[in-house]
């Protein structure tokens, strides 16, 4: 994989998709975000390093968790999702969060500076995230804790999507994606170390982890309608599948999305999809 165009595409579809993000009706970052924060528990006056911060899933929560005497840093590598996140927290009168533009896989911040790093959809993401790992220890002081969300991996669905979708989304389209977007790709990057619970453990205990905690909870992904969720699609990971497919293909897929998806709606009601999250939490080990 060429990190740098990797990055670099990252990058420009986040910044593309950042006035939108996590806003169009669609609830699924902000409840897992949410529910991580509730499993790292800082506590009042710590301080909390939110990695991936996007517009702000975990990193409001967290910041009325700690307090007046705590901190809570973001950081991304979209700088257009840094600045709405900035907004959001000037509107909100938080100041207590501080938000930065910086690659998260090599954070460059000082030694035991933060008590809590989280990472909802983010710390996986990185071309190397197990290399990551000791470099998040490193900047933990003693007792400080990991928490992060991952998909729940299996190679028999689509990853990143909810079960339902391996159905919804002929496989000969995935073709039109770069190569290290292509499932087989990321199945590789991604199952190897994180489908098996006791891979998962060892790669955080050779970090500089124990206590390694891996818990499976749902979360309800509630969309009004399925062109809503085909809309909010534009703006999260799957906006790299819809920026390479043809036009035909682009709109025969959102024609077949959006009618499965709202024959899944009872009487006219929200679409509910209950989607597998991993939450895994660990301590560092000094």
């Amino acid at each position: 994989m060429d990190k740098t165009t990797y990055k670099a595409h990252v990058t420009a579809a986040f910044d593309r998709a950042a006035g939108s993000y996590d806003r169009m009706g669609v609830t699924f970052f902000t409840p897992m975000g949410r529910r991580l924060v509730e499993r790292a528990a800082p506590r009042p006056g710590q301080r909390v390093l939110d990695v991936g911060c996007g517009r702000g899933a975990c990193l409001f929560h967290a910041a009325a968790l700690v307090g007046d005497r705590g901190r809570v840093l973001g950081i991304d590598i979209a700088p257009a999702m840094i600045e709405e996140a900035r907004k959001e927290a000037a509107d909100l009168g938080i100041a207590n969060v501080e938000l930065r533009v910086m690659d998260g896989e090599f954070p460059d911040l000082p030694a035991r500076s933060f008590d809590v790093v989280t990472g909802s959809y983010s710390l996986i993401f990185f071309p190397d995230a197990r290399a990551a790992l000791p470099r998040y220890a490193e900047l933990l002081a003693d007792g400080g804790r990991i928490a992060f969300t991952s998909p729940v991996f299996d190679d028999a669905t689509f990853p990143f999507l909810p079960p339902v979708f391996t159905e919804l989304i002929p496989r000969s389209l995935l073709e039109n994606l770069p190569p290290q977007w292509r499932p087989e790709e990321l199945q590789k990057r991604f199952n190897s170390w994180l489908a098996q619970e006791a891979d998962l453990r060892r790669a955080l205990e050779s970090a500089g982890f124990h206590e390694v905690e891996i818990t499976d909870e749902p979360v309800d992904l509630v969309a009004p309608s399925g062109e809503a969720w085909v809309a909010w699609s534009h703006t999260q990971g799957m906006r790299l599948l819809w920026e390479h497919l043809p036009d035909d293909d682009r709109e025969r897929l959102r024609v077949r999305l959006t009618g499965a998806l709202d024959e899944m709606r009872h009487d006219g009601g929200p679409l509910s999809i209950e989607t597998p999250v991993r939450y895994v939490t660990a301590t560092v080990a000094r």
